[in-house]
């Protein structure tokens, strides 16, 4: 690892201020950043590190119309044990439990997961299932944006080179049904080669709106809309299961990585949809 100066602004648009200069990046829990340094990937002559900016943006809370804000600088076991995210967003506190280990989500950061922009992360298509936004602060203000409007393209963001994610809001579900399932090629906390993310809002078997965000099969986290439009406004059956999961895999541009090819990532998309809208329906 090369050497490195340390900065330690005192709030988040100090920060985001400072990484207007060359070679400079930013650093919260470092479970990405420090492994990309060691292996030579990044080799940054400045780190600036986020652990002293205001403490707001480390907190959890709900609001009194029943969506949550969670500070980007939450850890993802802050976020696992939060109490507010189990009773207004369960699938969250579900997905986390298969989300790596306790070890880096005790030091992983809810904003660096999402700013990592790596396409096998399990919270992205959660969140924008979920219909998720965040807000981004550079020195001048701030901005928000749908969650998935965050990605580019693979390990790339829209953020500006001074810009920082200071928070994720999460609206009010009312009463919508989620799950995520990830299937992984090793362990369950291992990458996944897929993740889906499924909110339907239904009246038992009767489904009126569907989201299906994937994951891990394409380079950023995608919405299915063909897959959603084939549950809309239908009674959920095996054909309609069927004519989803294909919808799926038909529309999805899959790309083929160390987890699995393109074509076994398709097979998969086609089950998993379906068994992910199943889950669903049984969740709260």
């Amino acid at each position: 690892m090369t050497p490195f100066e340390l900065l330690e602004p005192r709030s988040l648009r100090e920060a985001a201020g400072l990484l207007a200069a060359a070679e400079t990046r930013p650093v919260a829990g470092g479970t990405a950043v420090m492994l990309m340094m060691k292996m030579g990937v990044l080799r940054p002559a400045r780190l600036v590190s986020l652990r002293a900016v205001e403490q707001r943006y480390s907190g959890i809370t709900a609001g009194t119309d029943g969506g949550l804000h969670i500070g980007a600088l939450a850890t993802l076991s802050a976020l696992e044990r939060s109490n507010a995210v189990t009773s207004h967003a369960p699938v969250i506190t579900r997905a986390l439990k298969t989300l790596s280990n306790v070890r880096v989500r005790n030091v992983a950061t809810v904003g660096g997961h999402l700013a990592h922009a790596d396409p096998h992360l399990d919270l992205p298509p959660v969140l924008i299932a979920l219909g998720a936004s965040v807000t981004i602060v550079n020195p001048a203000g701030e901005r928000t944006v749908p969650l998935d409007q965050l990605y580019a393209g693979y390990l790339e963001t829209t953020l500006a080179r001074n810009e920082l994610i200071a928070e994720v809001i999460v609206p009010a579900q009312a009463g919508r049904r989620a799950a995520y399932l990830k299937c992984t090629t090793r362990s369950a906390d291992d990458w996944p080669a897929l993740g889906v993310a499924v909110v339907l809002d239904a009246d038992g078997g009767m489904v009126r709106s569907a989201r299906i965000v994937i994951s891990a099969a394409t380079d950023t986290p995608t919405r299915l809309a063909k897959a959603e439009a084939a549950l809309r406004s239908a009674r959920v059956d095996d054909a309609v299961l069927r004519r989803a999961g294909d919808a799926a895999a038909d529309e999805a541009a899959v790309i083929s990585d160390q987890h699995g090819s393109a074509a076994y990532k398709r097979e998969l998309l086609r089950v998993y949809v379906v068994r992910a809208v199943r889950q669903c329906l049984a969740n709260p």
